[in-house]
């Protein structure tokens, strides 16, 4: 029997007297794999050296969950209540927690079940509990068989989302730190240096990093089919309103990732794939909404995610009807108060936003001149005139990366509901900057 071989290996490591956690891990290895045809429980050193899971457990290729060891009798309640298993907890949906002996299977980062193999008597042998280890049979048998649901509700997609990027953060700051100057990550930073932010930090580093990866799989999710959708296919599923975007997003999320990141952005793009983006995009580009879901999706996201960086950076949402009204009042001044004819939609009108977030502003700017275009009898011209007209005197400036490829996503998507399809290298004229 399985749970018999598993034993005895176990004993014949603790008989050596100077065994540690690391030891035990090929008998573990074993026992998971001789529960069914085909699992692979992979334990990879330097993943968890950076602060990952010590296996993970997966059918076919597909991840169904992670399994975190202990030493040998250690105290499993204080391991429960320590930052890290918060922090697994958090971020993955199907969880095991061992010292070997004793096992504990969290769902949705609850505990669900809690049983043991054996206890170790005076002498440091093993007695076996037959009941013990039909219940640790049960519960490896419950781990391997849970289904993580469909996601359904922006909210509930924000927090998962939230609790991986941050996994991805730690992650990416720890490899950072361990990688040495010339490391895949410091090769990466100088770039960004380079091209975006002079004196960006290895912390900020992380954080950009993390919630590139994090918004480009979403933003590629929202119009990439379910089948077949993964971190390595993801880039080609970006809006094409932003190249720069597109490229940066294959250049850190691509193959050559670093795989002791690659696994959780791969579980990422699983849980995304998994999504309903359906009901959570529902309504999105309607005009009787009263409140947008992408928007609130990115505010609740980084509520979860960050909330004193939410709150320093000022990411808040703006009613609608409040952008609604200011949008209009301020085509009616410039109508009636500088001679502009028509108003935003005038050739000679530059439209900017300093602080653009995720584009609301922008996206009811866009609204309103269609309308007005509609309205006046011009619609037939649409697509000429946003592509020699529109795109090159509407501009937003974005200093957070994460609301920045949410706002590329939302216009585009608005604007291929209105009937333009970006052509070569066409863009947004939104860019990642510090307007101050």
């Amino acid at each position: 029997m399985a749970f018999d071989v598993y034993l005895k290996d176990v004993q014949r490591e603790l008989d050596t007297g100077d065994a540690r956690e690391h030891a035990y891990r090929p008998a573990l290895k074993t026992l998971l794999e001789s529960l069914e045809p085909g699992l692979q429980a992979t334990n990879e050193p330097r993943r968890s050296k950076v602060g990952a899971p010590d296996y993970i457990v997966a059918r076919k290729g597909a991840p169904l969950g992670y399994v975190e060891a202990k030493d040998l009798g250690e105290d499993l309640r204080k391991v429960e209540r320590s930052e890290q298993l918060k922090r697994y907890r958090g971020a993955f949906s199907n969880l095991i927690l061992t010292d070997y002996l004793e096992f504990r299977h969290y769902v949705d980062g609850e505990r669900r079940a809690v049983a043991r193999l054996a206890e170790e008597d005076e002498s440091g042998k093993l007695r076996p509990d037959k009941e013990g280890i039909k219940e640790v049979e049960r519960l490896l048998r419950g781990f391997l068989a849970h289904e993580a649901p469909t996601v359904g509700t922006p909210k509930e997609l924000a927090e998962r989302m939230a609790a991986q990027a941050r996994e991805i953060r730690t992650l990416i700051a720890e490899t950072f730190r361990q990688e040495g100057e010339k490391g895949g990550l410091h090769t990466q930073l100088s770039a960004f240096r380079k091209t975006l932010i002079p004196d960006l930090q290895p912390e900020q580093f992380a954080d950009m990093y993390a919630q590139t990866i994090a918004y480009g799989l979403f933003a590629a999710r929202t119009t990439a089919p379910v089948e077949g959708f993964s971190r390595r296919t993801a880039g080609y599923d970006l809006p094409r309103t932003n190249p720069f975007l597109r490229r940066l997003f294959n250049e850190i999320a691509g193959p050559d990732l670093d795989d002791r990141v690659a696994w959780l952005v791969d579980d990422l793009a699983e849980l995304l794939k998994r999504a309903d983006m359906a009901a959570i995009l529902e309504n999105f580009g309607h005009r009787t909404r009263r409140e947008d879901p992408v928007v609130h999706f990115y505010e609740t996201f980084l509520a979860a995610y960050d909330p004193k960086m939410r709150e320093s950076r000022g990411v808040y949402y703006t009613p609608e009807p409040v952008v609604s009204y200011i949008v209009r009042s301020v085509d009616a001044v410039l109508k009636t108060k500088f001679g502009r004819s028509m108003g935003l939609a005038d050739p000679s009108t530059l439209i900017l936003d300093p602080a653009t977030g995720t584009a609301t502003f922008l996206y009811y700017v866009i609204r309103h001149i269609h309308e007005a275009l509609q309205q006046s009898g011009q619609g037939g011209t649409w697509s000429g005139y946003v592509r020699d007209d529109l795109l090159r005197r509407i501009f937003g400036f974005e200093l957070l990366m994460a609301p920045y490829t949410v706002a590329h996503m939302k216009l585009s998507i608005l604007l291929g509901e209105l009937g333009y399809d970006f052509e070569g290298d066409e863009r947004l004229r939104v860019y990642l900057t510090n307007t101050l």
